[in-house]
């Protein structure tokens, strides 16, 4: 059963888990953001699997697959950063997800920056990038959120070294 944020693995000294499967990461995210929506009133969870598939389709591994399913779980307060220290992940998934995570008041390029330093973790931001500036979804946002969006996407991927990318 997928873990809800108000649950917080055993970090004790016991037995280590094993590690979540992709479907019960995959459960877990859904489970996190119910009922959430993105800025176009689409279920967020729909988000979260275009970005998991971007990540398979870039050749990602497991670890970043499942980082994609969590990426924004910790930055909208779906999953607590105790709930993700705990979690039987790979230690590698948890840098990305916490690489990914937008901290209050931080400039894009500290944000970025976090990203390069983190192995895996820009192929993440790519293919979350690439869901959010795809030009279906912003066409159903009014034109001065569209532009605004539009002009971020473009400066994160410059600032990723991938201004060329959408």
């Amino acid at each position: 059963m997928p873990q809800t944020p108000q649950d917080s693995p055993d970090s004790g000294s016991g037995p280590t888990a094993p590690p979540l499967s992709l479907a019960e990461v995959e459960a877990t995210a859904r489970a996190a953001h119910a009922g959430q929506t993105d800025k176009a009133g689409r279920p967020y969870a729909e988000h979260l699997r275009a970005v998991a598939e971007g990540v398979r389709r870039r050749g990602g591994d497991d670890e970043q697959i499942a980082a994609a399913w969590l990426h924004d779980a910790v930055e909208d307060d779906a999953l607590s950063e105790r709930w993700l220290d705990g979690a039987p992940l790979s230690r590698r998934t948890k840098d990305i997800v916490l690489a990914l995570t937008k901290r209050p008041g931080e400039p894009p390029e500290a944000y970025a920056a976090r990203i390069l330093a983190t192995p895996g973790a820009r192929l993440v931001k790519e293919a979350d990038l690439a869901h959010n500036a795809d030009p279906a979804r912003l066409a159903v946002l009014d034109g001065a959120t569209r532009a605004r969006l539009t002009e971020k996407y473009a400066r994160m991927r410059e600032l990723l070294g991938r201004p060329d990318r959408a």
